[in-house]
């Protein structure tokens, strides 16, 4: 009868530690620790290319606009966008735009009519459009500063009379601006509490921790930021889905007005009209419309 014991003492004989299947397992972590490393290794270094997705300015948008056209240089490069200027007051601001990771932001002068605004910037983050330079997350913020406190001074616009709105990766460029300059209030279009986080959501194996060089923590920022704000969020939204916007108001420190628009994503949120109507509300009155369903409103210091 076979004896099935596989205690050494049954027989007096050793059985070997390492069969073949474990020496097969060991063989193959020797083999994947490596191709991991250099794996993460490559993320580090090419993150940028996942993060940042510049884009030409489209031929159609440049010659309707041409008048606008607008040429700072900062830092050693030239940074291009429009500036399209009117009469600026409390109640019909100046908007300043941040585009998100793949926008090249002349496509929003076509938009124009449907904002309530004096005036209106739209300024290409470096190595977008005809901007020179590499994108970063310092080099959009230090950039966003100089840019607007370069307009200002020249247009002589108070920064009380100056919104400025972030869409996507922009948000966390218009939250890092807010943080540092008393504008009248800021409009974020499906924003992020931190980049960071929504990195571990869409890549929950990868020590994202360590390896994001942008983290755009705009969460950090909020608290100290005493400016009203209004934030707009598509219930649809499955590239930054709606947790992460929700908590970005939950932390802002002075009055939020979170807006949920039903029926759309993170790409689309423009073509539902109730977009335009609470928009257009902030810009005159400071406040959103209530025509759309509305998280509670904050007012932790009015």
């Amino acid at each position: 009868m076979p004896n099935f014991c596989c205690m050494p003492s049954c027989d007096g004989n050793k059985l070997n530690p390492v069969g073949p299947e474990t020496i097969t397992m060991l063989d193959a972590i020797k083999i994947l620790i490596p191709v991991v490393i250099i794996g993460v290794a490559l993320l580090y270094v090419f993150q940028d290319a996942l993060i940042f997705f510049p884009q030409p300015v489209p031929p159609q948008n440049q010659a309707p606009f041409a008048e606008y056209a607008l040429t700072l240089a900062h830092e050693g490069k030239q940074l291009q966008g429009w500036y399209v200027p009117g009469k600026v007051s409390a109640n019909r601001p100046l908007v300043v735009y941040y585009g998100g990771n793949a926008e090249e932001v002349s496509g929003n002068l076509w938009d124009m009519a449907r904002l309530e605004a004096g005036a209106y910037l739209f300024m290409n983050y470096r190595g977008y459009g005809d901007s020179e330079g590499k994108p970063s997350q310092k080099n959009l913020c230090r950039d966003a500063l100089y840019i607007l406190d370069t307009l200002a001074a020249r247009e002589q616009i108070p920064l009380n009379h100056v919104v400025l709105m972030g869409r996507s990766l922009g948000s966390g460029v218009a939250v890092h601006v807010a943080a540092h300059r008393p504008v009248r209030g800021v409009i974020l279009v499906t924003p992020f509490d931190s980049l960071l986080n929504v990195a571990r959501r869409h890549y929950p194996i990868l020590p994202v921790r360590w390896l994001l060089k942008h983290p755009f923590d705009s969460a950090a920022l909020a608290p100290d930021i005493s400016i009203p704000a209004l934030i707009l969020i598509g219930r649809q939204d499955t590239i930054i889905p709606s947790q992460h916007a929700i908590r970005l108001s939950e932390v802002w420190g002075g009055p939020v007005e979170s807006i949920i628009i039903d029926g759309v994503g993170h790409n689309d949120i423009q073509l539902e009209p109730r977009y335009w109507e609470v928009i257009n509300a902030f810009l005159s009155t400071g406040k959103a419309a209530t025509t759309a369903p509305s998280l509670p409103t904050t007012n932790k210091r009015e």
